[in-house]
């Protein structure tokens, strides 16, 4: 979610709000995530409704009371309180409030990953998944196809990642293919690859190399990333036989190949060294 202004600091403070809230090992973070996805879905469904709980005309206790109210049993106590804190903050658009529901539904699911030691695992597979879609135009196509029902859809998905990924992973991509809420495939999936680094406080390298690289290479050419972003650095591997130079490494918009030469050949030196 890309938030300005009052919708920032609103963002913000959920955020913090929601670490606070999983890092008790009581809470169970993926129930979390279902419900907020749930209260994501229902917004998203109404729009009268968000534009009542965002408008900064009324109290903000009074729209905590409102969706307080309205979600009564249908979720926890802590996603009604969330949900609750969230309201009584200043929203610049009322689809930012969605935008950011779901977004925490998708690091509650993240943060339930990494209290199982499984982040590592989903981080890699969403990559991969990816880069399946961007492999076969006909399977992406049937997981964007607006005719196909969600049931078809998550049919297909469990067909994929049933019993072969996380489930962290499925249900990620199944909420991604099932309700995109206007996402493309690929930059929700790289959105989720985001949030996954974020947990660590990471950054993601795409990187594609001619051949595999071996454990010591990755092992150097993540400390030399490292060094060169001053962030710990997460490496989603790709093999290219055609890729120029032998490796393209890619960080967000910055491509480190011979256009940027003492970057690129300080990471060789360290793969080398």
């Amino acid at each position: 979610m890309t938030a300005h202004g009052a919708s920032r600091e609103a963002l913000g403070a959920a955020r913090e709000r929601l670490d606070a809230l999983t890092d008790n090992t009581a809470v169970d973070a993926a129930r979390l995530a279902d419900e907020l996805a749930a209260v994501t879905a229902l917004l998203d469904r109404e729009v009268s409704l968000r534009r009542v709980l965002t408008d900064p005309a009324q109290a903000g206790e009074a729209k905590a009371e409102l969706a307080g109210r309205l979600l009564g049993d249908k979720v926890s106590g802590e996603a009604a309180d969330l949900v609750a804190g969230m309201v009584r903050s200043r929203w610049s658009a009322s689809r930012d409030l969605v935008d950011a529901l779901e977004e925490l539904a998708d690091v509650a699911d993240l943060t339930a990953a990494q209290k199982s030691g499984a982040l590592d695992t989903v981080e890699d597979e969403l990559f991969r998944f990816g880069r399946i879609v961007a492999s076969s135009t006909e399977l992406r196509a049937a997981l964007t196809d607006r005719a196909a029902t969600a049931t078809a859809k998550s049919e297909l998905l469990r067909s994929l990642l049933g019993g072969k990924a996380a489930a962290t992973t499925e249900r990620l991509v199944e909420r991604l293919v099932t309700v995109p809420r206007g996402r493309s495939l690929e930059s929700g999936l790289e959105s989720l690859s985001k949030l996954a680094a974020d947990r660590r406080e990471r950054m993601v390298a795409v990187v594609t190399s001619a051949v595999p690289l071996s454990d010591q290479q990755k092992q150097r050419l993540g400390a030399a990333l490292a060094k060169i972003y001053g962030r710990q650095m997460h490496l989603n591997l790709d093999v290219d036989p055609e890729v120029l130079g032998g490796i393209r490494v890619q960080v967000g918009d910055e491509v480190i190949n011979g256009s940027i030469a003492d970057r690129i050949e300080d990471a060789h030196r360290r793969m080398a060294g």
